[in-house]
């Protein structure tokens, strides 16, 4: 019996997913990496703190301004859809903001108290939001990236495949530039891993939320970037998506960080001439 793909059991599918359980020492560093890069981030830049979005308390943005009509970075945390908030992200300002960009860094509502859907729809409000509110935080809607690592990297995807005209009377062209960081663009094995108490994936969420099975006829140009040391499944997710993208003669870009894992594969959002981040700024027109 094959639960997915090649995977015959839950175990050989943890094997490729379950960070904690598979590099434990990444996993305590990134943490810790996180909470202090964004700590030390904050006392260095001019920052607001949980502006609402949303009505609920989990809508909410963290802004890095960063100038007048300056363009945007619209950051999506990771965590499985189940971890984290956009407190531990703040970090991801720091190259952004020394080539004169604004970051913002998006909350969201956690599984399993609301559903991969719900964090999809919420995600697409901040995007909405910023967009009508860039300006009172000195930034620039016609000049608005957007970029998330593992589910943020989902998000970013889910984003692309937005209807932004029909759903919310807004350009479709609203995003002007997008980089999913082994991101997960197909949620078929999750249902069976460890994470399904927390995430609770039906097969109606699968087939609406996997962003390879709905790649837009039209987008902006996509950064698909991940770490040479990541698992195979992370590294065919971001394989996979990216060959879609481009079959459908989509302007895209493939990254491959050398000597990076899952959790330190974002560091480089700490310096603007990094692999990673030079390739966001380059998309931006700043590099």
């Amino acid at each position: 019996m094959v639960l997915y793909r090649d995977f015959a059991t839950q175990e050989e599918l943890d094997a490729q997913y379950n960070l904690n359980m598979i590099s434990p020492d990444a996993a305590s560093w990134y943490e810790a990496f996180c909470e202090r890069e964004s700590e030390k981030v904050r006392s260095e830049l001019y920052h607001r703190l949980d502006v609402p979005f949303g009505p609920t308390l989990a809508e909410h943005v963290d802004l890095y301004p960063a100038g007048d009509e300056a363009p945007v970075l619209i950051y999506v945390h990771s965590g499985f859809w189940c971890l984290r908030t956009s407190k531990e992200f703040g970090f991801v300002a720091r190259g952004p903001a020394s080539r004169g960009v604004a970051t913002v860094v998006t909350n969201y509502a956690l599984c399993p108290h609301v559903t991969i859907d719900e964090i999809v729809r919420q995600t697409r409000a901040a995007v909405a939001w910023v967009y009508r509110n860039a300006a009172g935080f000195g930034g620039d809607p016609g000049r608005i990236h957007v970029a998330g690592h593992s589910a943020g990297g989902h998000l970013v995807a889910m984003l692309l495949a937005t209807d932004w005209e029909g759903e919310y009377g807004l350009p479709q062209d609203i995003i002007r530039g997008a980089t999913a960081i082994s991101g997960l663009f197909d949620l078929a094995p999750f249902p069976y891993t460890f994470l399904q108490p927390q995430i609770q994936l039906g097969w109606d969420q699968v087939l609406r939320d996997s962003p390879i099975l709905h790649i837009p006829d039209s987008a902006p140009p996509l950064v698909v970037a991940y770490g040479e040391n990541e698992t195979g499944e992370f590294k065919r997710q971001s394989e996979e998506f990216f060959e879609a993208w481009r079959a459908k003669d989509l302007e895209g870009r493939r990254l491959v960080l050398p000597d990076k894992n899952h959790y330190d594969v974002i560091d480089g959002f700490l310096e603007a001439d990094s692999p990673l981040c030079s390739a966001i700024l380059e998309q931006m027109g700043l590099e």
